[in-house]
């Protein structure tokens, strides 16, 4: 990820927050729980990714993990007091966690998850839910909720749609590991590259999105959400050309196109990757 001049750090207490050249780093910091999350990191990365999402200095998100493990899912300790609470309390507990992978799931800006080491239960929920997903060779995956005589309830709206109700039904149930490669296969990560090489992998990714459009990523987002799953009818053809036609005519489309004419840069993509003449 980015290591040139940091802009910006802010302090949580389950969260490093990083703003860099316009990249949102969030890393998950519980290292000796494997980055498990209780409710004060449910908390502060939903209030993050508002934040960020608000914040026009940002153009992309980034989450990882610190140490071993991008996430290993709800801490058990949490879990334990949350089997005590009354029924409303639990209820209240569980949709503060819907609340946080909905924020990130429907986030405005572009979202790459980093993953390195263990992504178990609602780790892989995060990861389903950021756009762009890369995993180091020897990542290791698992939906392991059943083990526990849980559901992957929460998170089963995401990883459904990033991998099939076919192999959900198989992880689902059987709450067994499974390798990087696996989770290329199935749809969950989309790209796989040997740890050494992550960083870069990711940067490469950063550069794309950075000479790439804001409104049009952001418009990009909400036409997979109003596409997907529907049929090929009358109102989403209409609907796809009035999007089109509004975004064509919008400033950044105008920008973008004369830009390309001109055979220069558009004004939003930032010096550093500009092609010198």
């Amino acid at each position: 990820m980015p290591r040139r001049k940091t802009t910006r750090k802010t302090a949580y207490e389950t969260l490093d927050l990083d703003v860099r050249n316009r990249i949102g780093l969030v890393a998950l910091n519980r290292p000796e729980v494997h980055n498990a999350f209780n409710e004060t990191l449910v908390a502060e990365l939903t209030a993050v990714l508002q934040s960020l999402d608000a914040d026009e200095g940002v153009r992309a998100v980034v989450l990882t993990g610190n140490g071993k493990s991008f996430c290993a899912g709800a801490d058990l300790n949490w879990m334990k007091r949350m089997a005590a609470f009354g029924p409303a309390e639990n209820l209240a507990d569980a949709q503060a966690l819907a609340l946080m992978l909905r924020t990130l799931n429907a986030l405005s800006k572009p979202t790459v998850a980093c993953i390195r080491g263990a992504a178990f239960g609602g780790g892989v929920g995060l990861v389903a839910c950021c756009d762009i997903a890369v995993a180091a060779l020897d990542a290791v995956f698992a939906l392991s909720e059943a083990k526990l005589g849980l559901i992957p309830a929460t998170i089963s709206p995401y990883v459904i749609e990033a991998i099939g109700a076919r192999a959900a039904r198989r992880y689902f149930l059987t709450a067994e590991r499974f390798t990087a490669a696996e989770a290329y296969r199935i749809g969950l990560v989309h790209d796989i590259v040997p740890e050494p090489e992550l960083d870069a992998r990711i940067n490469e990714l950063l550069g794309d999105l950075l000479v790439a459009g804001p409104v049009a990523q952001l418009e990009c987002k909400a036409l997979i959400r109003g596409v997907a799953h529907r049929p090929i009818d009358a109102d989403i053809v209409a609907g796809t050309a009035e999007h089109i036609a509004a975004v064509r005519a919008s400033p950044e489309g105008r920008e973008g196109v004369a830009a390309f004419l001109d055979k220069r840069a558009a004004d939003w993509v930032p010096e550093s990757l500009r092609r010198k003449p």
